[in-house]
């Protein structure tokens, strides 16, 4: 037997080396085949449920950054609600329908033409199947528990039934209508767009003014007045129908040569220098309320174009004469409807004029900017051409320009539910961004009417029919029937069936006399779809419960599926599908640009599993704050790779040191505990409550930080360090050993109980080292704060002696930078104290000199100290190399090294144990 046998040296099978990419899919796989997820509901079944609904994301290659971010962060609020003793299941989704589906099957070489529409739908739905199970490996392998094998896809059969009932009770409601108003249209995609699926991009666009002959004024104005007009959308002129003015604008009649020209006072004088006018004169002022009705000349076409009083007319750019093409504008359309004007949109699904427009025939829209420049030029009506660059509306999916475009389509009324909408945003949903509440009440405030209907046929099918006579029927009856067979069939049976064969038996209408009926063509807009989900999954599974208690998704989805699920969710049930909503930031670059493949810094969540593991980028997910754009780079995640060694190692650490623990044998009560190690479980008991207030508020980067700091500064630099001195050198059942070993047990304990919903895996490792109950961390409750009754005076004086201790290891660093020193139990350490120090300092006890980590101390009186002293507030400090010989043992300085016979080479401390406990290590030395 050796010297260094005689040490309870740390001894653990845990490794020092996470090995995540490896060992991560091996627990997983136990996980599942334990099922630990569900036995973790059965244990809470009869609790207080909790439900976040997952945001379905789109059914469509792997998985990027985003996702990883969002579905880690649901699964570690899951994870601590389901620890905290909620009954939390989580059924994760997919979003499955719509336009980038159709387009991969098209791109992958399948024909779309010489295809039946349900088989072509067939085809999509077998794309999407395959999608959904790539993306379902993909965020399994990021450790996400939940109903995997179950989960809820848009295009399933209970879902689409569910759908249609939503649809049918808001039509029984009064709030589907039929409209020929303009919408979002995107020529690349033939098909309208939502809101959410607009982004804005800037370009650059041709500026016209544009004169318009009047023809009739009721002798208000002159009869060779000219109005003139400004658009920075030349090609609309063919569908220009009125000019819109403000009723309580003053505009000018202005003389240039043979011409009057009318514009907005305010205006005028910057028209003056961009029409390049010297010699003018303002012969007439009139209100715009004066102009209502008149009547000009089209510029170049046979039409009247009426002119309007409208209050959306402003003086802050153009001419205060507002070009009106009802067809092509939210704003144009209102006024044109309520001046009875026709909803001109003379353009075809590509994009390109048709016979409506002479002249511009099968010319795509951007075309005829030119040749409508060249028109009015050619007439004489144009006076100032111009380029300008602003933002304007793309399709989010083919990144090329939308058009609003007037066609018949199906809308949802959002004017009937908007106050409604507003006071429940304002009064019953808790927003965790601070900007949140201000977010989506002023989008929904904003919003026109929902347009619901698209031109493909990837979806659910708007369930309408059409009597002979062409009026629409949608009725209880008839939305339930289909609603009944898609439940059997699915929604094919749409595109399978004639519409007869859809409606429900001896169904008749008063407008089809002949019994004849057709159905609409049209699908359901995709954000209907996960719009609806609050019915096709919270309603329809016994297990959920409507409404939720929380979404949590992207920053963009407040004009996306908070929006189309809060309006679906009022419309039918009069309230919010969810009682408090989360929204995160975008991930960006490590310098903070946005991430795309043609720059090459994006960053594979795939990747960064098998080259560093799934709980690295968990641990990074609670690294930063996630309500607002984030970063991500190899160097952040260098970096968070060491606060991970940091946690494993000082957690390794303490399991060491637990090899011979028997924590129903050894444990101390808190009461025979000595008082610093008293104070360690207080500043845990601090740290738990910190944590558990940090999830309640989903606040995962104070979780990490709070804990950080716990193991880094409270163990590693203070408690961890000085225990080798007991933990090491006492022997194995010494009270001071017993009592340090209850509390890393209870530390480990713990600190693996709180990390485990953010790194399951690693702490699932070291549970197995740990002697509890549960077979799994994850079946663990959270610890409950003990609120220690001396806590407050505990926490008060050792935190005092943490601030001495600090001073004490500055005067060390510094004697060791001077070479007086080496390690610090090479130091003898004088302490000059004055009389309240001396007090506070013997009130720390015999052990002082172990918990600063001298090997010799002595306190002398304030006054003593030399000049060349560390001064500090109520003591002085100097440091001299310790007197005596190292010991081989405990490797302090002791004069009393070499004092005893037996064991030359040992302290007096060390000989004592050495000899009692262990005289074959002497008898073998000697041989």
């Amino acid at each position: 037997m050796k010297m260094k046998e005689t040490l309870n040296l740390g001894k653990t099978k845990f490794s020092m080396r996470g090995n995540l990419p490896k060992k991560e899919p091996q627990r997983q796989a136990e996980w599942e085949e334990n099922h630990v997820y569900e036995q973790r509901l059965a244990k809470n079944k009869d609790n207080q449920p909790f439900v976040l609904h997952d945001g379905p994301p789109y059914a469509n290659g792997n998985i990027h950054i985003g996702h990883a971010m969002n579905k880690i962060s649901k699964d570690i609020i899951i994870r601590s609600k389901a620890m905290e003793g909620y009954y939390a299941p989580y059924v994760p989704g997919w979003d499955t329908h719509g336009l980038p589906i159709e387009q991969a099957v098209t791109n992958s070489g399948v024909d779309r033409k010489a295809l039946s529409t349900a088989t072509f739908r067939k085809i999509c739905q077998e794309y999407a199947t395959k999608q959904v199970d790539q993306q379902r490996k993909d965020f399994k392998r990021l450790g996400v528990s939940g109903e995997w094998e179950n989960p809820y896809v848009t295009y399933r059969k209970d879902f689409e039934a569910q759908e249609v009932r939503v649809f049918g009770k808001m039509a029984e409601n009064g709030l589907i209508y039929q409209g020929n108003k303009p919408v979002y249209w995107s020529p690349s995609s033939e098909s309208t767009l939502a809101e959410a699926e607009i982004e804005y991009k800037d370009v650059e666009t041709p500026s016209i003014y544009v004169a318009y002959k009047a023809k009739e004024t009721f002798g208000k104005l002159p009869s060779d007045t000219e109005f003139v007009i400004w658009t920075t959308t030349p090609w609309t002129l063919p569908a220009s129908m009125g000019i819109s003015v403000h009723p309580r604008i003053t505009y000018v009649l202005v003389e240039i040569g043979t011409h009057h020209y009318l514009v907005a006072k305010d205006l005028l004088q910057s028209l003056v220098g961009k029409f390049e006018w010297e010699d003018y004169q303002i012969v007439q002022e009139i209100q715009g309320k004066e102009l209502d009705r008149m009547v000009a000349q089209h510029p170049f076409y046979d039409r009247d174009i009426l002119v309007m009083n409208g209050e959306h007319v402003t003086t802050d750019t153009g001419t205060g004469l507002v070009h009106t093409a009802p067809g092509h504008g939210e704003d144009d359309y209102q006024i044109g409807k309520a001046y009875g004007l026709e909803i001109l949109s003379p353009l075809n699904d590509q994009g390109c004029f048709t016979e409506e427009a002479p002249g511009f025939e099968g010319m795509f829209y951007e075309e005829g900017n030119k040749l409508a420049i060249s028109i009015v030029k050619e007439k004489g009506a144009l006076l100032k051409l111009e380029y300008f660059t602003h933002s304007y509306p793309h399709d989010w999916r083919t990144k090329k320009p939308v058009i609003f475009r007037a066609l018949p389509q199906w809308f949802c009324s959002v004017d009937k539910i908007r106050e409604k909408t507003l006071s429940i945003i304002n009064h019953e949903v808790k927003w965790w961004h601070p900007s949140g509440q201000k977010r989506i009440y002023n989008m929904i405030r904003d919003r026109g009417d929902w347009v619901i209907s698209r031109q493909r046929v990837w979806g659910v099918p708007l369930p309408i029919f059409y009597a002979e006579d062409g009026t629409p029927i949608i009725t209880p009856e008839t939305t339930e029937y289909v609603a009944q067979l898609f439940e059997k069939y699915g929604s094919n049976v749409w595109f399978e069936r004639e519409a007869k064969d859809l409606l429900p038996e001896g169904f008749t209408s008063e407008h089809s006399p002949n019994g004849q009926f057709t159905k609409e063509k049209d699908i359901m807009d995709v954000w209907f779809d996960s719009g609806s989900s609050w019915a096709g999954v919270l309603e329809n599974e016994e297990h959920l419960v409507y409404p939720a208690d929380m979404y949590l998704e992207g920053s963009d989805q407040y004009r996306g599926w908070f929006n189309s699920s809060l309006l679906t969710s009022v419309a039918v049930n009069g309230q919010a599908p969810y009682k408090q909503v989360i929204s995160q930031g975008f991930v960006n670059d490590g310098e903070g640009r946005k991430m795309s493949k043609s720059l090459g810094n994006t960053v594979s969540p795939n990747d960064v599993c098998d080259q560093r593991g799934a709980d690295i980028l968990r641990l990074w997910v609670t690294s930063v704050d996630s309500r607002y754009d984030v970063r991500i780079s190899d160097d952040i995640l260098a970096q968070v790779s060491e606060s991970y060694r940091k946690i494993r190692n000082t957690l390794r650490f303490m399991l060491g040191n637990l090899s011979d623990f028997d924590v129903k044998a050894n444990s101390v009560s808190y009461q025979d505990l000595d008082p610093i190690d008293q104070f360690i479980l207080v500043e845990l008991d601090h740290l738990v409550e910190e944590v558990r207030e940090a999830y309640d508020q989903f606040e995962f980067n104070t979780i990490i930080q709070q804990i950080l700091n716990f193991l880094t500064q409270m163990m590693s630099s203070f408690y961890l360090d000085y225990s080798k001195d007991v933990t090491y050198i006492e022997l194995a059942d010494d009270p001071k050993r017993r009592n340090m070993q209850t509390v890393m047990y209870q530390v480990t304990k713990k600190l693996t109980i709180l990390l485990t919903p953010i790194i399951p895996h690693t702490t699932e490792e070291i549970w197995e080292f740990l002697q509890e109950e549960e077979d799994y961390a994850q079946l663990a409750n959270f610890p409950e704060v003990e609120h220690y009754e001396n806590a407050e005076e505990l926490s008060t004086f050792w935190h005092k002696f943490l601030q001495f201790r600090d001073a004490t290891n500055r005067t060390l660093e510094t004697a060791r930078n001077e070479k007086v020193i080496g390690k610090s139990l090479e130091a003898r350490l004088h302490i000059y104290a004055d009389a309240d120090c001396q007090s506070f300092l013997e009130a720390v006890g015999e052990n002082l000199r172990i918990y600063l980590m001298v090997s010799q101390l002595e306190i002398l009186d304030q006054a003593q100290a030399p000049s060349s002293a560390d001064d500090y507030e109520g003591f002085k400090l100097v440091v001299t190399p310790a007197e005596g010989q190292v010991c081989e043992r405990c490797r302090g300085v002791y004069p009393s090294v070499g004092s005893c016979e037996q064991a030359p080479t040992l302290c007096q401390r060390c000989a004592q144990i050495v000899i009692d406990h262990f005289p074959e290590v002497l008898q073998a030395e000697e041989d």
